[in-house]
């Protein structure tokens, strides 16, 4: 894995758990989260991170 990957890897899981706990505070919902997720896999496109499924 490159420097750049890994960087984009981080970001992508930090940015996902920051998402969690906006589901765990109510402060977001279910749908919101899956669109979340795919706007980050889209920005960041993790090899690991998009791999898994939450």
């Amino acid at each position: 894995m490159t420097k750049d990957q890994f960087e984009r890897e981080k970001n992508y899981r930090v940015s996902i758990s920051i998402a969690k706990l906006m589901i765990s505070k109510n402060i977001i919902n279910e749908d919101d989260f899956e669109k979340i997720k795919m706007l980050l896999i889209d920005k960041y496109k993790p090899i690991i991170g998009s791999l898994t499924y939450n």
